[in-house]
């Protein structure tokens, strides 16, 4: 679908792209193409998409997949698929916020992820026990800080919490002219891998929901010390205190110097989230 065609469709369906919700179209088949190979579908794939939109990647995956589950909230895009896709028999269309649905099994997740809730979906979808791998288009800004570097600009808890789920396996950019709206951000594209291994602190609900509080209730203090971190975690979050000297002491028990938050590793974090989840259990 070309960008005049993408245009007459749009108009006959009544529908004016909202840019609050970031709804933005692919029209570059060359680019739907490499997405579809960079996410080496098999035909026993079940593929979850998320924003469907006007279907221009969902028909690639419909001929790839085993089955297509495909997520699309606003309901005259929804009446549109399901127009578009009636005869086919590998699809399943739902008109749900998958930010509030129990997500169906599947293999992939392969979307153009709505920018307006790129980090809630993220979560939603990969910060889990039995993730499955992520072929997703996002801002490139949030793809710069997925990839951990030595870029101190670049590292947040996006960075973070990502990588203590995930492994980000490789990123490329998309130039915004293939999308209509031409967007007014850099887009790329990425691929995420569930973790061989996750961590056993994260495997629970328990633990997850407290990582998760924890990265972000430090992460506005990234610049500071561990210790001026975790005081203002505590009393921010809990209205508790701890003398600076105690936080040092349960520091270096756990084998971790005072340094800044940046120059700590994701599995630290992981293991720091551990040790205030206990500190806070022996304080009640």
């Amino acid at each position: 679908m070309n960008k005049h065609n993408l245009q007459k469709l749009l108009k006959n369906l009544h529908l004016t792209p909202r840019k609050r919700r970031g709804q933005t179209f692919l029209i570059d088949n060359n680019v739907r193409n490499k997405i579809i190979s960079f996410a080496q579908i098999s035909e026993d794939d079940i593929v979850l998409e998320v924003g469907a939109g006007l279907g221009v990647l969902t028909e690639e995956l419909v001929k790839h997949a085993s089955k297509v589950i495909a997520y699309e909230l606003d309901p005259t895009l929804f009446s549109h698929l399901t127009k578009r896709f009636e005869e086919y028999t590998n699809i399943e269309l739902l008109n749900q916020d998958v930010l509030k649905a129990n997500l169906p099994p599947h293999d992939k997740v392969v979307s153009n992820l709505p920018f307006s809730a790129t980090g809630e979906l993220i979560e939603k979808l990969f910060f889990r026990n039995g993730a499955s791998p992520g072929i997703l288009m996002i801002e490139k800004k949030l793809a710069d800080r997925i990839f951990p570097s030595e870029n101190y600009k670049d590292f947040s808890r996006l960075t973070v919490s990502v990588n203590a789920f995930m492994t980000p396996i490789e990123m490329f950019t998309i130039s915004r002219n293939s999308f209509y709206p031409r967007p007014n951000i850099d887009i790329a594209m990425v691929k995420l891998a569930p973790k061989e291994s996750l961590n056993p602190f994260l495997a629970t609900e328990e633990g997850r929901d407290f990582f998760l509080q924890f990265i972000r209730g430090i992460f506005p203090y990234k610049n500071k010390n561990m210790v001026n971190a975790l005081q203002l975690f505590m009393k921010n979050s809990y209205s508790r205190a701890l003398q600076k000297d105690v936080l040092k002491t349960h520091l270096k028990e756990k084998g971790f110097s005072n340094q800044k938050l940046f120059q700590f590793s994701e599995a630290e974090f992981i293991d720091l989230a551990k040790m205030m989840q206990e500190i806070l259990a022996q304080s009640t």
